[in-house]
């Protein structure tokens, strides 16, 4: 797989990562455990050598499940994780203060199996705890070998400036893909002017771009997506256009649905690392694949001429959640 630079000064990744949160949280029951270390070994063998995971995911399971998984090839991957909440439970909500930030990375390198941490997100902006005692914070500990690089996650403008200007902010992780594309109007500028890599989560729309859901699926209790306006059974059904237009495009380039939409991200800048999860393993080989398409400039405006102007209903947030993101 080709490779990527995360940021100015980031290290190099795989041009596709892989998000391991699926595995243990957010999407119904956690993949049984040996099944999710064979998913992630697949993806090795595949060349990703960028790997996604957070305290929140379990909590703490994910990070157990990761670093059991690469601990063979360790120095061959890169290895991503976030602090930010109280006990590791977004439900309890935000904790960015520096003993909990210290923590955190103590008990996270234990359980990834490490010396040190690649690369250390803030999960979401504490509005309670100064974004340059974060910072700081995330300093000290690249200054003591524990953590590589600080990244971000869902932070808005004004954080990520004055974070980088106490430590430099490798990369941003937010949500990004061709149904939602907000960070193009302010964030992707900024990230590009500061020399900040980008992380997109849900490349895939949560799943919805790939076509394997409609108005008729039915989520698991236990499934974040049964909380998110965007998927109730009314907005799946209006936003269904979106995917039929995707579907043609992939149709006439012999290619799937996610393959596209992959490919589109990968194509805005050289600098984005999309970052799609599943606990698959023909889905992950299917993704990994998008890494080899290629969209010439009158494909990418033929997506843009059609996608364009579809507009997506639903928020892609249950309100409570709104108030944690772009901070």
């Amino acid at each position: 797989m080709k490779k990527r630079k995360l940021g100015k000064n980031g290290p190099e990744v795989s041009s596709l990562g892989l998000g391991c949160m699926g595995l243990s949280f957010g999407l119904g029951p956690a993949t049984e455990k040996q099944d999710a270390i064979k998913l992630i070994r697949r993806a090795f063998e595949l060349g990703v050598t960028f790997f996604d995971s957070a305290e929140a995911y379990g909590p703490y399971v994910n990070e157990e499940v990761v670093g059991e998984a690469l601990e063979p090839f360790r120095n061959e991957v890169v290895i991503a994780t976030k602090f930010g909440f109280k006990n590791g439970k977004p439900a309890e909500g935000l904790d960015s203060r520096p003993e909990n930030i210290r923590a955190h990375t103590e008990a996270a390198l234990k359980r990834l199996r490490t010396d040190r941490i690649d690369l250390l997100y803030q999960h979401r902006v504490d509005p309670n705890v100064p974004i340059e005692d974060v910072a700081g914070t995330v300093k000290q500990l690249i200054g003591e070998g524990k953590v590589k690089y600080f990244g971000m996650s869902e932070a808005g403008v004004e954080s990520i400036r004055k974070a980088h200007a106490v430590q430099p902010v490798t990369a941003l992780q937010s949500e990004y893909s061709l149904w939602w594309r907000q960070p193009e109007a302010e964030i992707l500028p900024l990230l590009e002017e500061l020399g900040i890599g980008f992380v997109p989560f849900s490349p895939l729309g949560k799943g919805f771009l790939t076509g394997a859901i409609n108005e008729n699926t039915t989520f698991d209790k236990n499934d974040f997506r049964t909380m998110v306006p965007r998927f109730s059974e009314e907005n799946r059904k209006a936003n269904q256009s979106l995917v039929d237009a995707l579907g043609s495009i992939a149709t006439q380039k012999g290619v799937t649905n996610a393959q596209v939409a992959i490919a589109w991200l990968l194509a805005q800048k050289p600098w984005i690392v999309p970052i799609p999860g599943t606990t698959k393993i023909s889905r992950l080989e299917e993704n990994m694949a998008a890494a080899d398409v290629e969209l010439n400039k009158q494909e990418l405006a033929g997506i843009e001429a059609v996608l364009g102007n579809i507009e997506v209903q639903g928020a892609r947030y249950p309100q409570q959640m709104q108030q944690m993101v772009g901070k």
